[in-house]
């Protein structure tokens, strides 16, 4: 199974985007399922109210975290290098979908869908496989 076909039934199974994104590359980062899962939940809905970013790009912004960071509580030293990442994900996905925000992404406002959720989702998991290499 891809990670776009394991990240789409993830979602078949009531995932949110954002869980069935991080959740699809759960080995890759060496984490816990269950605890990107619970992580997770809140972002899901465009961070719950599709006011904010798709969960899909939380999704991929958070495995830019948990694949780049050296995890260093006293002198961290990758932040700048991991909001690179962040940016290029979110830039990327941007590009290939006029958007960013869950409601402008769903039509919410217009009445005219950019993208729907799976096609969000299977965006995302391209734009981490491409950028972080998972």
């Amino acid at each position: 199974m891809t990670k776009k076909e394991l990240a789409i039934a993830l979602h078949d199974k009531k995932y949110n985007c954002a869980q069935a994104v991080a959740c699809a590359f759960a080995d890759e980062v060496d984490m816990d399922k269950e605890a990107i899962f619970c992580m997770m939940e809140g972002f899901g809905l465009g961070m719950g109210g599709m006011q904010g970013t798709c969960g899909a790009i939380s999704g991929a912004v958070a495995l830019a975290g948990l694949k780049n960071s050296d995890g260093n509580l006293d002198d961290p030293k990758t932040k700048a290098a991991t909001y690179q990442l962040s940016k290029e994900i979110v830039a990327k996905f941007e590009a290939k979908n006029k958007g960013s925000l869950c409601k402008d992404l769903k039509g919410v406002e217009t009445g005219a869908p950019l993208r729907s959720c799976p096609d969000c989702i299977m965006d995302a998991v391209e734009i981490v496989e491409e950028v972080l290499g998972l």
